[in-house]
């Protein structure tokens, strides 16, 4: 075929260098330019909806990356080597060949590469081409806030690249941050971001000016530019579109709930039950329970028709931490986790004989009931949305920016809002009262390593994560067993950034991996 193709070339090529001058001057039929392209209401719609395409179908990798470092959860599973792949993140042992780090990677640069094109061909001529430039500036800062937080230099690109440019070196912290707080500067600025109408509206699914702004709080928080990132957060507060959701605290994730007063933004799925497998949510199928060493009540309970892998177990050490802060009959304890002992009392035990990777603990705040299934059967096919950042959240971070900038008063109550609903006294905020809090009241939400890492606490916390593993008995009976040997597992240095993938190192010379790797 490639010879074909020469061949034709070069006949063409033959052919014009023949002709007459002005029969080459001939209007290109059927091409347009990138900026013609985009140039419609509807392509530059279209061109953004890729955008939050990239980002719902990355959420395998981005959830199980930004969860299983934590010591929040063991790999789970039934066996030891049902998932080789969550086994080594977790317990520290991954390389720079991993699958989660490759993913994320590519799906951060995907949004950054279609960010880019909109920002680059579309012009701000309509109101609707307008908002699709916000929303595309607060996307590729969104990228890279967790690709500085996570891999420390990654490659600036702020445009769509020529292949002279394919081989960009690492990042500099400082414009990488700078463009981020530019490009949500500008987003938050120019008007055209969607604000809900009340603090009850749930017909919003577009990222926000609000969602703009705890990016930015955020963003200013993990450069430890606490005044800069309070007066972010207070923005959003002072707008009054968002609260806590004050009904029964493990509804706040549920099906009905979707869009609630306290949701800054969700990955949507569109309830079809013609097209049940546009919703295939691998993630939720493996985080629920390990239903096929379960009685069968779990499916009445959780709604998933004997499928479920167990992985992502919650760790005893997060058990300890509610107990020792709420007491065993903790409101907000009780409607996270479930022991086995009250799993029991449901009608729900493990089949004699059989064993599962866990110490006992359930998450029950991600449950997932049985009318929020689609279609019999196809409890893979599950419509709920995926929570990206809520407004406990951003209280907690408001609290923590406060602190550190001197407003005692702001940082204990945005602190004591949350525990408030969790039906605990006030305190005054300390940063190690906030840490805690912020464990409790979003573990497993995917912020816990990275907050681990920028508090300097990872090293201490997880390092020696890994070096046994639970195994539960039908009885209830946890033993612990080893298969690292000594040095091989937990968290050491090279740990505070991810490795550059090793497939974008073979493909780029000029990329500098990160120390250790």
């Amino acid at each position: 075929m490639k010879k074909i193709i020469k061949h034709i070339t070069f006949v063409t090529v033959a052919m014009l260098m023949f002709s007459c001058e002005n029969e080459l001057d001939i209007t290109q039929k059927g091409a347009i330019s990138l900026e013609e392209y985009y140039g419609t209401d509807q392509s530059a719609e279209g061109a953004v909806t890729a955008i939050y395409t990239e980002l719902r179908e990355m959420q395998y990798n981005y959830k199980f990356l930004k969860n299983i470092c934590s010591d929040d959860v063991w790999a789970g599973g039934a066996d030891r080597g049902d998932n080789n792949e969550l086994e080594k993140m977790n317990e520290f042992t991954y390389s720079a060949e991993h699958g989660f780090l490759s993913g994320c990677f590519q799906g951060y640069y995907n949004i950054i590469y279609n960010a880019n094109i909109v920002l680059e061909y579309i012009s701000p001529d309509s109101e609707i081409k307008s908002q699709m430039i916000a929303e595309a500036k607060l996307f590729r800062a969104f990228a890279y806030i967790d690709l500085i937080s996570m891999w420390g230099t990654p490659p600036l690109v702020d445009h769509p690249l020529v292949p002279s440019e394919y081989q960009m070196s690492n990042g500099n912290p400082d414009e990488l941050w700078a463009l981020v707080e530019k490009d949500l500067t500008e987003a938050i600025e120019s008007g055209f971001l969607v604000e809900k109408s009340d603090v009850n509206d749930n017909s919003v699914y577009r990222v926000t000016k609000q969602f703009a702004q705890a990016l930015l709080g955020k963003a200013h928080l993990y450069q430890e530019e606490y005044t800069e990132s309070a007066a972010a957060f207070e923005e959003l507060i002072e707008s009054q579109l968002y609260d806590l959701y004050r009904g029964a605290y493990d509804d706040i994730f549920t099906f009905s709930n979707k869009n609630n007063c306290e949701s800054l933004f969700e990955i949507n799925r569109v309830v079809d039950a013609n097209n049940v497998w546009n919703n295939y949510n691998m993630y939720q199928l493996m985080i629920h329970w390990r239903t096929d060493r379960f009685t069968t009540t779990p499916v009445t309970l959780l709604g998933m028709a004997s499928t479920g892998w167990g992985f992502c177990s919650p760790q005893k050490g997060l058990y300890n931490a509610f107990v020792a802060a709420e007491g065993e009959d903790g409101y907000r304890l009780n409607h996270t986790l479930k022991t086995y002992a009250q799993i029991q009392e449901m009608g729900v035990h493990l089949d004699a004989g059989t064993t599962i990777i866990s110490e006992g603990y359930f998450f029950w705040k991600n449950r997932i009931t049985s009318d929020e299934i689609p279609a019999a059967g196809y409890g893979f096919a599950w419509d709920d949305n995926s929570m990206i950042m809520r407004y406990a959240d951003v209280l907690l971070m408001a609290s923590e920016a406060n602190l550190f900038a001197g407003n005692q008063d702001k940082a204990d109550a945005y602190l004591n809002l949350v525990r408030n609903r969790a039906q605990l006294e006030n305190v005054s905020a300390t940063i190690e009262a906030i840490k805690l809090e912020r464990r409790l009241e979003l573990c497993f939400e995917d912020v816990r390593f990275q907050d681990l890492i920028r508090w300097g606490d990872a090293a201490t916390l997880l390092s020696n994560q890994g070096q046994q593993y639970p195994v539960m008995a039908s009885n209830g009976t946890v033993t612990y067993k080893s298969v690292n040997s000594e040095g091989k597992y937990g968290f050491k240095e090279r740990n505070n950034l991810f490795p550059f993938p090793s497939t974008e190192i073979q493909l780029n010379n000029n990329i500098e991996q990160n120390t250790g790797w």
